[in-house]
């Protein structure tokens, strides 16, 4: 009999529930919560389904799942680390974020952006949040390179968030990973109040002309020179641009179907499941739960909120400049949230004005938030790297 209770207090001394913590448990509602956004409300689920799930493993005490290996006096490995633990090296080394963009590139469609150029300006103008966060940052007490990190999640773009945060501060890569990511799937429900905070129901429903077609050689000609461009002028761009753009070639060429093809489904979908799982071992009880990723998560979302407004508040200008031409709701899709961003205002669009389709407009900003993410990350990069 005490062979028996002997065995039944060392399972129950060894069991996850021996080194479950107040924080554990919390970080386990938080998961259930993401879960549920995904599952039960529709919420990016390809995002936020592996980046809970992550959360969720890493909250499980004892399993070893995100620890590092044991090393001895000389550096060997006597114990080998966790599953995540060694599945993040392609996060920490920046490697599945310019995977990303790869994919990125051959899921893009810039034809909205090429006829109509001027919504570049809008894309450009959606990066107000990033520059309004890095102040606030310094202001709040972080340092010059977390807080150029913290504040390109106002770009609403994971992999460059990620990738930044990688070179500048490491540190709070976990939480500056979660809240970039959490921002993109709240979309939906971040973007509306402001959009409608920042135009009119007559804004909401001008009527926009049928876009110029755009020629084969256009669409090949735009991945080359923006890469030779921006490279030349921002060498570190070139990572993230630069992929991007490869991806964006193999798609228009007509001639690397397969390339393409690959880079869309079966690459982009095996990185991005990687990657959020990974971005979401990051948020173990111990080191999530600070006041520091208090701040960030503030600031990611004041960051993303002005960005909206300020692709709204340039669009209000163009909209006067065309003489009533624009529809400023597109300038909320400069964030470079693809196509999420696009789709809320489409659907704002159809409220007001069930006739009119906005969704190809809002698409030009769009993806040039994009780019303009990207060149915003070079520009601190080579500002703050050295």
């Amino acid at each position: 009999m005490s062979v028996v209770s002997e065995a039944f207090a060392r399972i129950v001394g060894e069991s996850g529930f021996a080194g479950l913590t107040g924080g554990n448990i919390v970080m386990l509602l938080v998961a259930f919560a993401l879960l549920y956004l995904a599952i039960g409300r529709g919420f990016e689920p390809l995002l936020l389904i592996p980046i809970a799930f992550g959360c969720l493993l890493a909250n499980l005490p004892l399993s070893g799942i995100t620890s590092g290996p044991v090393l001895d006096a000389l550096g060997n490995e006597t114990q080998a680390g966790g599953f995540l633990y060694y599945m993040s090296f392609g996060t920490v080394k920046e490697i599945y974020p310019v995977i990303i963009f790869m994919g990125i590139g051959a899921m893009t469609d810039f034809t909205p952006l090429l006829a109509n150029p001027i919504t570049f300006l809008l894309g450009a103008a959606a990066q107000l949040g990033v520059f309004i966060a890095l102040f606030g940052a310094m202001v709040l007490g972080f340092s010059v390179q977390e807080a150029a990190s913290i504040a390109i999640i106002g770009g609403a773009d994971g992999p460059t968030s990620i990738y930044l945060c990688s070179k500048l501060a490491p540190q709070i890569l976990g939480a500056v990973a979660v809240a970039s990511y959490s921002y993109m799937s709240l979309v939906p429900l971040i973007q509306p109040p402001i959009i409608k905070l920042c135009t009119s129901k007559a804004d909401r429903a001008i009527t926009m002309d049928k876009l110029r077609p755009v020629s084969k050689l256009e669409r090949i000609l735009f991945p080359i020179v923006v890469t030779v461009v921006t490279g030349l002028i921002l060498p570190m761009s070139v990572p993230l641009i630069g992929v991007l753009m490869f991806g964006n070639l193999i798609r228009e060429c007509g001639c690397a179907d397969r390339l393409s093809d690959t880079a869309q489904n079966a690459i982009m979908n095996t990185t991005t499941i990687f990657l959020s799982l990974t971005v979401g071992a990051t948020m173990e009880a111990d080191k999530f739960l600070t006041l520091g990723t208090i701040k960030i998560i503030v600031l990611g979302l004041v960051a993303f909120m002005a960005s909206t407004a300020g692709g709204c508040w340039f669009g209000q200008l163009l909209k006067g400049l065309s003489g009533g031409k624009i529809n400023p709701m597109i300038g909320a899709a400069g964030v470079s949230a693809v196509p999420m961003a696009a789709r809320v205002v489409q659907v704002l669009c159809q409220k007001e004005n069930p006739g009119h389709f906005l969704l190809m407009h809002a698409m030009g900003p769009n993806v040039a938030g994009v780019i303009g993410t990207a060149v915003a990350a070079a520009v601190m990069l080579t500002l703050l790297s050295h």
